[in-house]
């Protein structure tokens, strides 16, 4: 490969991609992921690591 070559096919990496139109259906689906990773990460956070809860603080209708 001669260096003219190289150059070329690395200026060719170099050049952006053809940006696709958003998809809505993707969007959706990107916002409902990170409002469910924030869910769970609040909860990790309220609660904590190494809290237990035990069986007798159980509700039960007599």
């Amino acid at each position: 490969m001669t260096p003219v070559e190289c150059i070329r096919d690395a200026r060719a990496l170099l050049n952006e991609a053809p940006s696709e139109p958003p998809q809505p259906l993707r969007l959706l689906a990107a916002a409902a992921f990170a409002a469910t990773t924030a869910v769970l990460l609040a909860g990790t956070m309220v609660v904590g690591p190494g809290v237990s809860f035990d069986q007798a603080a159980t509700v039960s209708n007599p």
